[in-house]
């Protein structure tokens, strides 16, 4: 029996010196792996989203982030806050543009090219990354001297160079930018030029050709088949990927995500102005109504926060101020000319508001039509109101008084008693009254009636 233990003993004490001598799944680089999905446009909400990935990533340990991209483009400060959270990250991170048929334009550019490995689905693209200018493009101003000797000096200059100075300055250093990200990742630098200055594309298969990403995979599991054993350099240094058999950890958009989304997103924005505006007008027409007040001010702040996150045009924001302006106004002096003008500043304000020429973030021209509709349609009844109860008898106060027919209840000669109403005034004349007699109201003096027999 002794002998029994002792031998389950040794063999027990063997196994957990060979479990020891054994690396474990840990130590042989399987740790998680976390996935995440944007497709949409870049913008406030996605950025917070990677870095709260990024981040989770890091507190889980993981050997890599997996950022599954389709796009369209977006803003270039919350693209930017994104490729700066991917350069320090100590997560190699891999941007795989799929499924079949996804884009990476414009900010998924800059972001394909920032990533530690560069992968896309078949049937797929990139490029077109292009900036663009806020407020749309400047008209080119010409420069007759440089022209005449364009072809004397040999200006070697690519034919959508812009020609204003702050064009220039937008490609230029858009132009840097990438170029930087393609020399640290040892990628395609004179395409990634091209993609800016001439907005052109690639296919998948062309972008491995021309070394533009790494890995071409039909699907996750065939790109982490691909990339096992690849070496990549991070922040903390060369780290070598065991992705074959990964478990892998999906990374979902929280509340706070979708919310910051719904806020971002230029529509329910410019909505939020709306609803802030007239609930607040609504509040000062009718005072101590209080829901359109806090509704109106609750709108108003979140629509302000939205404002302060977006490419937002100001001058789009001033004529649609002037135009609500002159709205108002037209309550308060009837003649439509000030109601048609509030329309049109409106309408204009609203389609300068945000940058059309940013994907993802335009205001639908629908919903500006409804509004300018339905802001016509209100102008004009309430100028229909107003003109109406211009012309309507006066039924209260002095003015009252003087469309109203007196009866004497005296005889008099210069002053006695009338009943209007069934009240009793006393009025002056410079005519002889007889009892009974019915008289028109000339003038009200104080509690007196100035009055002369109806004709």
């Amino acid at each position: 029996m002794k002998a029994a233990l002792v031998s389950w003993l040794l063999v027990l004490l063997t196994g957990l010196a060979w479990a020891a001598q054994e690396p474990s799944d840990a130590s042989r680089g399987a740790r998680p792996l976390i996935h995440l999905r944007i497709r949409d446009a870049i913008g406030p909400a996605t950025s917070d989203f990677l870095q709260r990935g990024l981040a989770h990533a890091k507190e889980r340990n993981a050997q890599l982030l997996v950022l599954e991209l389709d796009t369209p483009g977006g803003l270039d400060t919350a693209m930017r806050d994104m490729i700066q959270a991917i350069l320090a990250s100590p997560v190699p991170v891999v941007t795989y543009v799929s499924p079949s048929g996804a884009r990476a334009a414009s900010a998924g550019t800059y972001i394909l090219y920032a990533s530690h490995i560069a992968a896309m689905a078949p049937a797929t693209s990139v490029g077109a990354a292009t900036p663009v200018q806020i407020g749309g493009e400047s008209p080119r101003q010409p420069d007759d001297k440089n022209d005449k000797n364009k072809d004397a000096k040999n200006q070697d200059e690519p034919a959508s160079q812009p020609g204003t100075a702050s064009e220039r300055k937008a490609i230029n250093d858009a132009v840097s930018y990438i170029r930087g990200l393609a020399e640290l990742r040892n990628r395609n630098a004179e395409w990634a030029e091209q993609a800016v200055r001439e907005a052109v594309s690639l296919t998948a298969t062309a972008a491995l050709e021309q070394k533009v990403i790494d890995v071409i995979a039909r699907d996750v599991p065939e790109l982490l088949r691909k990339i096992d054993g690849r070496r990549v350099r991070t922040q903390l240094g060369t780290v070598e990927l065991h992705t074959e058999g990964v478990v892998m950890e999906e990374f979902t958009a929280d509340w706070r995500t979708q919310l910051l989304s719904v806020l971002t997103n230029p529509n329910v924005a410019y909505l939020l102005m709306l609803a802030g505006i007239y609930g607040l007008l609504l509040e000062g027409y009718n005072p101590g109504a209080i829901l359109p007040g806090v509704v109106g001010a609750m709108s108003l702040l979140l629509a302000l926060y939205a404002f302060q996150v977006l490419s937002v045009n100001y001058a789009g924001v001033a004529l649609m101020a002037l135009g609500i302006a002159l709205i108002i106004g037209e309550a308060f002096a009837p003649s439509l000319v000030l109601g048609i003008g509030g329309v049109i500043a409106f309408v204009i304000g609203s389609i300068l508001l945000f940058d059309e020429g940013v994907p993802g973030f335009e205001i639908a021209r629908g919903l500006i039509g409804g509004i300018a509709l339905g802001a016509g349609v209100l102008m004009l009844l309430m100028v229909s109101v107003f003109m109406r109860a211009r012309k309507s008898q006066v039924i209260t106060g002095v003015e009252q008084l003087l469309h109203e027919t007196a009866t004497a209840l005296d005889d008099f000669e210069t002053s006695g008693l009338v009943d209007i109403r069934g009240e009793t005034w006393r009025a002056v004349t410079r005519s002889p009254i007889k009892k009974g007699q019915r008289l028109k109201v000339l003038r009200v003096d104080g509690l007196t009636l100035e009055i002369e027999p109806e004709e």
